[in-house]
């Protein structure tokens, strides 16, 4: 195919129509701006801010960015922010008047800014009272949320949104103190209250604060930093501005705090702003861990960056280094809200009406108009939700709320990102939250850290710095080596360290800690257990005591056989008792064995023995009552019955009683009796076997009214804190002596009270038991116990430790472990004295119950067969025709004779009957000279016979009218 050759007509033509489109289109531009511009409503906004600093230049230039590519895409749209700008020279004072021109002078809709939290408290009165919106991108102070005005719009993140994510962090890797580093004034006080809370929750203590003030010298911030590196702690928080941060990080590398074993945390006010710093600033920070907020990467975000980038360095051509950080995000994302807004009051009246009495106005504030369109752009601004470049836009309560934050690791120049936070998950490596069901904090769920020092291994805290007490006595509890220096490590032994030592092993993180003899330069203990507290509660404070020889020992801890009290429990933290203490009193013991003729009434004391008494005779008394009608055993002469009644009643003592029973009620009380003596028997048998037996030790005092009443003297270890227990006893000062050791006390009880010696000691019962084991058989304990509470371990007021370490000594305590140290430090030798004291006499109170069920149960039986008997007697009793007198004498007199109603009496008529009968046979035989005629001679004498037996009447004789069948006359 050939080339078609170009003609100068063709050539032309083409040219003509080019030239011509294009006339065209700027031609259709010029008209759509003109309609546009003869359309739209401008509405003027305010910017305060200070424009010479990093902040200023990037919020501006940001803000005019986000306006023009709002419009370029919503050309449609009827409302034109116009930006109204103002320079707080960066003070309160400066924005303050800046606030008001542009509210009275250019009557602006809304005000973007201040820069500074401090700068905000005040304008945002300003605005509130002339309904005009403050948005501001950067004051991230808490403080400003508890204002509560309704014209205030945070479009950040309140600074106390991080603290979670931070406690989250040292929660993971189980540090347990933090020193807060933080700027003095509203930006840096603000946060402090949130994260001291955050930190309590995960038992985080906060022995120190490090405030800084902003204009504080480099020599001022040397000696604040100088005091962190005698400080325990070796976890630091920074909040503070980038500014004044860099300063302080360089700093804190001279110093050495920027080295192996110790963490900086920085919160977002420095994280977000790493981007300005130089590479010098950054060598500072090398092994700093930086909490700061998540953006999500786009490609509207890299294409903007680009885009900033280039713009910027046209309006700031020195600022070569200048990077996109979030506020500019959120200056961006700001005006897209504020234009949002604005257009939805499209037909809203934007205009100020004048504030009344304005002509008598004297201050520029008073004058202040009132918007118009105030309360429906803050609906407006309310409702407004999109997704900007900084991520999800809305206002909830007034401010962004924040959602993720991510962990970053400064290293080298640059950062290098190791996890995320999330207020539903927690710690998390990457946002995959598909197989996530639960708040974590895992130190898993973070990646790889490079430390200060170029360090991978994760600090530790400093190596816990713990007193000991030095003792002359009970070394079995704590032993330092002879000679130790205070300057020194020590290797301890005794009880007190092993259980300490075995609850280290059961925390749940590592604890490294070294032991320091609480002692002089010559090796002798330094003063008394209070002493020792003291050095703890002194903490870290460096003191000196002048005019001794030995400079003050200032501990972490104290461990050792320390008491817990009240008193001291005011200045230090105890974790609970490793072992019981209680206050006792030692006296001698001396041997009580009973020797004389009598020793057969010591068993039972006196009240038992007239109560046992007592009962045998009411037992005695009740038998009788109820057996003396129905039992020819019970009836007789007075001194018979009498005789009977108290010999039943003794007998059952060896159940020898011969008499028979015959009531059921009789019988019933015999059996509880029965029961009761048998219990007294056995019980007085076994007192008796041991008074004859065993060998009887008893304490010389068993009560201390008798050495207060006595005056005699008592004593106590020297230093210990029972000298106030001794002083609430009343003693007398001069009868209270002390001692040093357990040979001192011994001699002290040889001597006795009356030669200067003493009567009784106080002691506490881990040393009580130790003192009792080394002179056996010679010493126990007597009287009230006072309960104290025991052994700890002392650490600092609010020490995060204790919680942990009470723990471990719960699961220490309830473990064979435990066992295991008693066992090897507290053998035992000697059987407890304790044990062969004898025991009190058998008193009344050990057997009243017994008393009390025989007791009822005689008088129920003897009130059943009185009332049984008087019922019986009735016709005696309501008879009128004698007096009461005589009718009760002859109720006494019935009760006297036998009853005939009873079995046992009906028993013996029969048995009488038939033996009367065979005597009438016997006499007829004899009489009669004819064997046949026996009947005959039985009917002459019947009349006879039955008169003598039976009566007139034919009835059977009682047995005073028939006495003996011998009076029956011979035939």
């Amino acid at each position: 195919m050939g080339l078609v050759p170009i003609t100068p007509s063709i050539s032309f033509s083409c040219l003509f129509i080019v030239l011509l489109r294009l006339f065209l289109v700027k031609v259709e531009v010029a008209v759509a701006q003109n309609n546009t511009d003869a359309t739209t409503i401008p509405v003027n906004v305010g910017m305060v801010l200070d424009f010479d600093g990093w902040t200023g230049k990037l919020g501006l230039s940001c803000f005019n960015m986000a306006l023009s590519d709002f419009y370029s895409n919503h050309r449609d749209y009827r409302t034109r922010l116009v930006l109204n700008t103002r320079d707080s020279k960066g003070d309160v004072v400066g924005a303050a008047a800046a606030t008001l021109d542009l509210i009275k002078n250019a009557q602006v809709q809304a005000i973007i800014g201040p820069e500074d939290s401090m700068q905000a408290i005040f304008i945002i009165d300003v605005g509130n009272k002339a309904q005009v919106p403050i948005i501001s991108f950067t004051a991230t102070s808490p403080s400003l949320s508890s204002i509560r005005r309704p014209y205030f719009f945070r479009a950040t993140h309140n600074d106390s949104s991080q603290v979670k994510a931070i406690s989250a962090i040292i929660q993971a890797f189980g540090w347990r103190e933090a020193v807060p580093i933080y700027v003095d004034n509203e930006f840096g006080e603000g946060v402090i209250p949130y994260l001291f809370d955050a930190l309590e929750e995960i038992n985080v203590r906060i022995p120190y604060r490090s405030v800084i003030s902003p204009e504080a010298t480099d020599q001022e911030i040397e000696e604040e930093l100088h005091k962190l590196t005698t400080k325990q702690t070796r976890v630091f928080i920074v909040h503070m501005t980038p500014i004044l941060g860099s300063r302080l990080f360089d700093i804190a590398k001279e110093v050495g705090l920027i080295s192996e074993g110790y963490v900086w945390i920085m919160t977002n006010g420095m994280t977000n702003l790493w981007s300005w710093m130089d590479h010098s600033d950054m060598e500072s920070l090398q092994g700093v861990i930086g909490v700061r907020h998540y953006v999500p990467k786009s490609k509207e975000l890299e294409s903007f960056k680009v885009r900033w980038k280039r713009k910027f360095l046209q309006n700031n051509p020195s600022m070569v280094n200048a990077e996109l950080d979030i506020f500019g995000l959120w200056s961006y994302d700001a005006a897209f809200a504020l234009a949002m807004a604005v257009e939805k009051l499209n037909n809203a009246n934007f205009s100020f009406e004048e504030s009344k009495g304005v002509g008598n106005a004297r201050t520029d504030l008073e004058s202040l108009g009132i918007s118009q369109n105030g309360p429906k752009l803050i609906q407006a601004l309310s409702s407004t939700r999109f997704k900007g470049l900084s991520g999800k836009f809305e206002f909830v309560n007034g401010q962004l709320e924040p959602s993720v934050f991510q962990i970053v690791n400064v290293i080298g120049n640059g950062e290098k990102a190791i996890g995320f936070w999330t207020s539903k998950y927690g710690l998390v490596k990457k946002l995959n939250f598909t197989n996530l069901t639960e708040y974590s904090t895992s130190r898993a769920n973070l990646g790889t850290i490079m430390w200060p020092g170029d360090s991978h291994s994760v600090p530790k805290c400093k190596r816990l710095k713990i007193g000991v007490p030095v003792r002359k006595e009970f070394k079995e509890f704590v032993s330092v080596p002879p000679g130790s220096s205070p300057n020194s490590r020590v290797n301890p032994t005794g009880y007190s360290i092993d259980v300490f030592e075995a609850v280290m092993k059961a925390m749940p993180y590592s604890v490294h800690y070294d032991f320091y003899a609480f002692a002089k330069t010559n090796g002798e203990a330094a003063g008394t257990y209070n002493d020792l507290i003291d050095q703890v509660f002194y903490g870290d404070d460096i003191l000196l005591l002048s005019g001794s020889n030995y400079s003050e020992q200032n501990y972490d801890a104290a461990v050792g056989d320390i008491s817990i009290i009240a008193n001291r429990s005011l200045y230090v933290d105890f974790t609970l008792p490793y072992i019981e203490s209680d206050v006792v009193m030692v006296v001698p013991i001396k041997n009580n064995s009973n020797k004389n003729a009598l020793v057969f009434l010591e068993p039972l004391t006196g009240d038992l023995w007239v109560t046992s008494s007592c009962f045998f005779v009411f037992i005695g008394f009740v038998i009788w009552v109820l057996e003396h009608r129905i039992s020819e055993d019970f009836r007789g002469p007075p001194s018979h019955q009498v005789g009977t009644s108290l010999w039943f009643s003794f007998a059952i003592l060896v159940f020898a009683h011969r008499e028979t029973v015959v009531s059921n009620l009789s019988r019933f009380v015999v059996i509880i009796w029965c029961f009761v003596v048998l219990i007294l028997t056995q019980s007085y048998t076994a007192s008796l076997t041991s008074l004859l037996t065993v060998k009887q030790l008893q304490p010389t005092v068993t009560d201390v009214n008798e050495l207060l009443k006595t005056g005699e003297n008592v004593a106590y270890k020297n230093g210990s804190y029972i000298r106030e227990f001794i002083q609430q006893l009343n003693f007398n000062s001069a009868n209270v002596k002390t001692y040093d050791t357990s040979d001192v006390l011994d001699e002290l009880f040889n001597r006795g009270s009356a030669n200067g010696g003493i009567a009784a000691a106080f002691g506490e019962t881990p040393y009580v038991n130790l003192l009792l084991e080394k002179y056996c058989m010679k010493y126990t304990t007597a009287g009230p116990t006072i309960n104290t509470g025991g052994f700890g371990f002392v650490f600092p007021k609010g020490s995060p430790l204790v919680a942990d370490v009470s723990r471990a000594i719960l699961n220490v305590t309830e473990s064979d472990k435990m066992r295991e140290i008693e066992y090897k430090w507290f053998k035992k030798h000697c059987t407890d004295s304790s044990t062969l004291v004898s025991s009190n006499r058998l008193g009344l109170g050990s057997f009243w119950g017994l008393f009390l069920i025989a007791g009822v149960a005689a008088a129920l039986a003897l009130t059943i067969f009185v009332a049984d008997f008087l019922y019986k007697q009735r016709d005696v009793l309501c008879g009128s025709e004698v007096s009461a007198w005589k009718r009760f004498l002859q109720v006494l007199r019935n009760f006297d004779q036998k009853d005939p109603s009873s079995h046992t009496f009906r028993q013996s008529e029969l048995t009488e009957g038939r033996r009367i009968d065979n005597i009438e046979m016997m006499v007829a035989v004899e009489a009669s000279p004819n064997t046949n005629c026996l009947h005959c001679a039985s009917n002459s004498n019947q009349t006879d016979l039955s008169s003598v037996f039976f009566g007139e009447q034919g009835r059977p004789s009682t047995s005073h009218e028939v006495e003996d069948t011998s009076s029956i006359p011979s035939p």
